[in-house]
Protein backbone atom coordinates (compact mmCIF):
# COMPACT_ATOMS: atom_id res chain seq x y z
CA UNK A 1 0.00 0.00 0.00
CA UNK A 2 1.38 3.09 -0.81
CA UNK A 3 2.16 5.39 1.95
CA UNK A 4 -0.67 8.70 2.03
CA UNK A 5 0.07 11.87 3.08
CA UNK A 6 -2.33 11.49 6.35
CA UNK A 7 0.20 8.46 7.56
CA UNK A 8 2.98 9.93 6.70
CA UNK A 9 4.77 12.29 9.70
CA UNK A 10 5.21 14.90 7.64
CA UNK A 11 8.01 16.44 10.81
CA UNK A 12 10.15 13.70 10.57
CA UNK A 13 9.75 11.72 7.21
CA UNK A 14 12.92 11.73 5.37
CA UNK A 15 13.19 14.22 2.57
CA UNK A 16 12.21 12.52 -0.62
CA UNK A 17 9.36 11.01 1.18
CA UNK A 18 8.08 14.71 1.84
CA UNK A 19 8.88 16.24 -1.58
CA UNK A 20 6.98 13.25 -2.95
CA UNK A 21 4.19 13.65 -0.99
CA UNK A 22 4.17 16.82 -2.39
CA UNK A 23 3.86 15.69 -6.09
CA UNK A 24 7.20 16.03 -7.02
CA UNK A 25 8.27 13.10 -9.38
CA UNK A 26 12.24 13.44 -10.45
CA UNK A 27 14.23 12.99 -6.94
CA UNK A 28 17.29 13.52 -9.01
CA UNK A 29 19.90 16.56 -7.75
CA UNK A 30 21.04 16.96 -11.43
CA UNK A 31 17.19 16.41 -12.61
CA UNK A 32 16.04 14.78 -16.03
CA UNK A 33 19.05 16.84 -17.80
CA UNK A 34 21.69 15.24 -15.75
CA UNK A 35 20.05 11.63 -16.55
CA UNK A 36 19.73 12.39 -20.10
CA UNK A 37 23.42 13.34 -20.10
CA UNK A 38 24.24 9.52 -18.55
CA UNK A 39 21.94 8.29 -20.66
CA UNK A 40 23.90 9.48 -23.74
CA UNK A 41 26.99 8.24 -22.19
CA UNK A 42 25.47 4.83 -21.84
CA UNK A 43 24.78 3.99 -25.23
CA UNK A 44 22.29 1.39 -24.30
CA UNK A 45 22.27 -1.49 -26.94
CA UNK A 46 18.97 -3.46 -27.35
CA UNK A 47 18.32 -6.86 -25.86
CA UNK A 48 21.33 -5.83 -23.04
CA UNK A 49 20.34 -6.60 -19.30
CA UNK A 50 19.70 -3.60 -17.06
CA UNK A 51 20.01 -3.52 -13.10
CA UNK A 52 18.48 -0.29 -11.28
CA UNK A 53 18.97 -0.21 -7.64
CA UNK A 54 16.01 0.73 -5.32
CA UNK A 55 13.26 0.60 -7.94
CA UNK A 56 10.74 2.43 -5.82
CA UNK A 57 7.17 1.73 -8.02
CA UNK A 58 9.01 0.81 -11.58
CA UNK A 59 7.87 3.72 -13.28
CA UNK A 60 11.80 4.39 -14.10
CA UNK A 61 12.25 0.72 -15.57
CA UNK A 62 9.65 0.73 -17.08
CA UNK A 63 10.29 4.27 -19.12
CA UNK A 64 13.71 2.78 -19.61
CA UNK A 65 12.56 -0.35 -20.68
CA UNK A 66 10.64 0.95 -23.09
CA UNK A 67 12.27 3.97 -24.70
CA UNK A 68 16.01 1.37 -25.17
CA UNK A 69 14.35 -1.63 -26.09
CA UNK A 70 16.87 -3.20 -22.84
CA UNK A 71 15.73 -5.68 -20.31
CA UNK A 72 15.70 -4.17 -16.43
CA UNK A 73 15.44 -5.95 -13.44
CA UNK A 74 14.96 -3.34 -10.56
CA UNK A 75 15.85 -4.65 -6.85
CA UNK A 76 13.79 -3.08 -4.27
CA UNK A 77 13.43 -3.48 -0.58
CA UNK A 78 10.06 -1.89 0.23
CA UNK A 79 7.71 -4.83 -0.19
CA UNK A 80 4.88 -2.39 -0.93
CA UNK A 81 6.83 -0.73 -3.51
CA UNK A 82 7.72 -4.13 -4.77
CA UNK A 83 3.90 -5.16 -5.09
CA UNK A 84 3.07 -1.48 -6.55
CA UNK A 85 5.62 -1.99 -9.14
CA UNK A 86 4.86 -5.78 -10.76
CA UNK A 87 0.95 -4.00 -10.99
CA UNK A 88 2.58 -1.41 -12.72
CA UNK A 89 4.36 -3.43 -15.40
CA UNK A 90 1.14 -5.39 -15.82
CA UNK A 91 -0.35 -2.21 -16.94
CA UNK A 92 2.27 -1.15 -18.97
CA UNK A 93 2.70 -4.08 -21.01
CA UNK A 94 6.07 -5.20 -19.98
CA UNK A 95 6.37 -7.84 -18.31
CA UNK A 96 8.13 -9.28 -20.83
CA UNK A 97 11.26 -6.76 -20.34
CA UNK A 98 10.96 -6.02 -16.75
CA UNK A 99 10.79 -7.74 -13.15
CA UNK A 100 11.31 -6.36 -9.92
CA UNK A 101 12.82 -7.98 -7.15
CA UNK A 102 12.40 -7.94 -3.33
CA UNK A 103 16.30 -7.99 -2.12
CA UNK A 104 18.61 -5.29 -0.61
CA UNK A 105 21.32 -2.98 -2.28
CA UNK A 106 23.77 -4.36 0.16
CA UNK A 107 23.51 -7.66 -0.95
CA UNK A 108 23.80 -7.64 -4.45
CA UNK A 109 25.63 -10.92 -4.36
CA UNK A 110 22.45 -12.97 -3.98
CA UNK A 111 21.01 -11.94 -7.54
CA UNK A 112 21.95 -14.92 -9.46
CA UNK A 113 22.91 -13.19 -12.94
CA UNK A 114 25.45 -10.58 -14.62
CA UNK A 115 23.96 -7.71 -15.94
CA UNK A 116 25.51 -5.26 -18.78
CA UNK A 117 24.65 -1.97 -16.54
CA UNK A 118 24.04 -1.23 -13.41
CA UNK A 119 22.05 2.27 -12.68
CA UNK A 120 21.89 3.79 -9.52
CA UNK A 121 20.70 7.31 -8.96
CA UNK A 122 20.44 9.90 -5.68
CA UNK A 123 21.62 6.09 -3.61
CA UNK A 124 24.74 6.22 -2.22
CA UNK A 125 25.22 9.67 -0.89
CA UNK A 126 22.56 8.87 1.77
CA UNK A 127 25.35 5.89 3.06
CA UNK A 128 28.45 5.78 4.92
CA UNK A 129 31.98 5.69 3.64
CA UNK A 130 31.56 1.81 4.28
CA UNK A 131 28.11 1.62 2.95
CA UNK A 132 29.23 3.33 -0.02
CA UNK A 133 32.22 0.83 -0.39
CA UNK A 134 30.17 -2.47 0.03
CA UNK A 135 27.61 -1.20 -2.38
CA UNK A 136 30.07 -0.75 -5.24
CA UNK A 137 31.89 -3.81 -4.14
CA UNK A 138 28.22 -5.39 -4.87
CA UNK A 139 27.72 -3.53 -8.23
CA UNK A 140 31.08 -4.48 -9.34
CA UNK A 141 30.45 -8.21 -9.23
CA UNK A 142 27.35 -8.37 -10.56
CA UNK A 143 28.26 -6.57 -13.78
CA UNK A 144 29.84 -8.34 -16.64
CA UNK A 145 33.32 -7.85 -17.35
CA UNK A 146 33.43 -4.31 -19.07
CA UNK A 147 29.81 -3.45 -17.88
CA UNK A 148 29.07 -0.13 -17.13
CA UNK A 149 27.77 1.83 -13.99
CA UNK A 150 25.88 4.41 -14.39
CA UNK A 151 25.70 6.73 -11.10
CA UNK A 152 23.93 9.99 -10.50
CA UNK A 153 24.99 11.33 -6.96
CA UNK A 154 25.22 14.59 -5.04
CA UNK A 155 28.21 16.64 -4.80
CA UNK A 156 30.16 18.45 -1.82
CA UNK A 157 32.84 20.72 -2.68
CA UNK A 158 34.10 22.44 0.38
CA UNK A 159 32.92 23.04 4.01
CA UNK A 160 31.68 19.08 3.97
CA UNK A 161 31.32 18.62 7.62
CA UNK A 162 29.46 21.24 8.13
CA UNK A 163 27.21 21.10 5.04
CA UNK A 164 26.60 17.18 6.29
CA UNK A 165 24.78 18.45 9.39
CA UNK A 166 22.90 20.83 7.63
CA UNK A 167 21.20 18.51 5.09
CA UNK A 168 21.13 15.40 7.66
CA UNK A 169 18.95 18.02 9.80
CA UNK A 170 16.50 19.20 6.68
CA UNK A 171 16.45 15.68 5.10
CA UNK A 172 16.32 13.60 8.04
CA UNK A 173 18.36 11.41 6.37
CA UNK A 174 22.53 11.10 6.83
CA UNK A 175 23.91 12.39 3.75
CA UNK A 176 26.92 12.18 2.95
CA UNK A 177 27.72 13.45 -0.59
CA UNK A 178 31.51 13.47 -1.79
CA UNK A 179 33.63 15.46 -3.43
CA UNK A 180 34.63 15.16 -7.22
CA UNK A 181 37.72 13.10 -6.16
CA UNK A 182 36.36 11.27 -3.36
CA UNK A 183 33.78 9.53 -5.49
CA UNK A 184 35.96 8.85 -8.53
CA UNK A 185 38.02 7.18 -6.25
CA UNK A 186 35.32 5.25 -4.45
CA UNK A 187 34.23 3.47 -7.55
CA UNK A 188 38.11 2.86 -8.54
CA UNK A 189 38.59 1.41 -5.37
CA UNK A 190 35.69 -1.60 -6.20
CA UNK A 191 37.31 -1.74 -9.64
CA UNK A 192 35.04 0.21 -11.28
CA UNK A 193 37.38 2.68 -13.91
CA UNK A 194 35.81 5.97 -14.58
CA UNK A 195 35.13 6.47 -18.18
CA UNK A 196 33.33 9.56 -18.06
CA UNK A 197 32.34 12.06 -15.61
CA UNK A 198 30.46 15.56 -15.20
CA UNK A 199 29.70 18.04 -12.76
CA UNK A 200 26.55 20.79 -12.43
CA UNK A 201 24.49 22.40 -9.81
CA UNK A 202 22.18 20.98 -7.70
CA UNK A 203 19.06 21.75 -8.59
CA UNK A 204 16.34 19.51 -6.87
CA UNK A 205 14.23 22.83 -5.89
CA UNK A 206 15.28 25.48 -8.68
CA UNK A 207 12.20 26.76 -10.07
CA UNK A 208 13.94 26.20 -14.09
CA UNK A 209 15.04 22.91 -12.94
CA UNK A 210 11.45 21.97 -11.66
CA UNK A 211 9.62 23.17 -14.57
CA UNK A 212 11.99 21.22 -16.72
CA UNK A 213 11.51 18.20 -14.90
CA UNK A 214 8.20 17.84 -13.88
CA UNK A 215 6.39 20.37 -16.39
CA UNK A 216 3.16 23.13 -15.60
CA UNK A 217 0.68 20.64 -14.40
CA UNK A 218 3.00 18.80 -12.08
CA UNK A 219 4.77 22.01 -10.75
CA UNK A 220 0.94 23.83 -10.36
CA UNK A 221 0.26 20.61 -8.08
CA UNK A 222 3.67 20.74 -6.16
CA UNK A 223 3.09 24.72 -5.80
CA UNK A 224 -0.46 24.07 -4.95
CA UNK A 225 0.52 21.31 -2.08
CA UNK A 226 3.21 24.23 -0.79
CA UNK A 227 0.21 26.50 -0.60
CA UNK A 228 -2.51 24.40 1.29
CA UNK A 229 -0.21 21.60 3.45
CA UNK A 230 1.44 23.57 5.93
CA UNK A 231 3.72 21.15 7.34
CA UNK A 232 5.47 20.37 3.79
CA UNK A 233 5.97 23.82 2.81
CA UNK A 234 8.24 24.54 5.96
CA UNK A 235 9.77 21.48 5.28
CA UNK A 236 10.85 21.69 2.35
CA UNK A 237 11.47 25.82 2.81
CA UNK A 238 14.18 24.40 5.12
CA UNK A 239 15.18 22.08 2.23
CA UNK A 240 15.42 24.92 -0.22
CA UNK A 241 17.38 26.97 2.23
CA UNK A 242 20.10 25.23 2.91
CA UNK A 243 20.28 24.04 -0.73
CA UNK A 244 20.61 28.21 -0.86
CA UNK A 245 22.78 28.69 1.55
CA UNK A 246 26.09 26.24 0.22
CA UNK A 247 24.76 26.51 -3.33
CA UNK A 248 28.48 27.51 -4.36
CA UNK A 249 29.63 24.31 -2.52
CA UNK A 250 26.40 21.79 -3.41
CA UNK A 251 26.22 20.28 -6.56
CA UNK A 252 25.44 16.86 -8.54
CA UNK A 253 27.77 14.54 -10.27
CA UNK A 254 27.31 11.80 -13.02
CA UNK A 255 29.40 9.56 -14.27
CA UNK A 256 29.78 6.34 -15.97
CA UNK A 257 32.86 3.30 -14.69
CA UNK A 258 33.33 0.34 -16.60
CA UNK A 259 33.86 -2.96 -14.84
CA UNK A 260 37.90 -3.92 -15.10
Amino acid sequence: MKMSAQTLNLQTAPGHQVLAAAGKKILRPGGRAATERLFEQADFQAGKTVLELASSFGNSAIALAKRYDVNVTGVEKNLDSVAIARENIIKAKSSDRVQIVEGDIFHLDRLPERFDYVLAEAILTMQSDAGKAKILAGISDRLQPGGLFLSHELLVRDRQKEIYRSLSDAIRVNANPLTEAEWMQACERAGLQVTFHQTGAMGLLHPQQMLYDEGWWTLGKIVWNLLTRPQIRARILKMRQVFQQYQDDLGHIILCARRV
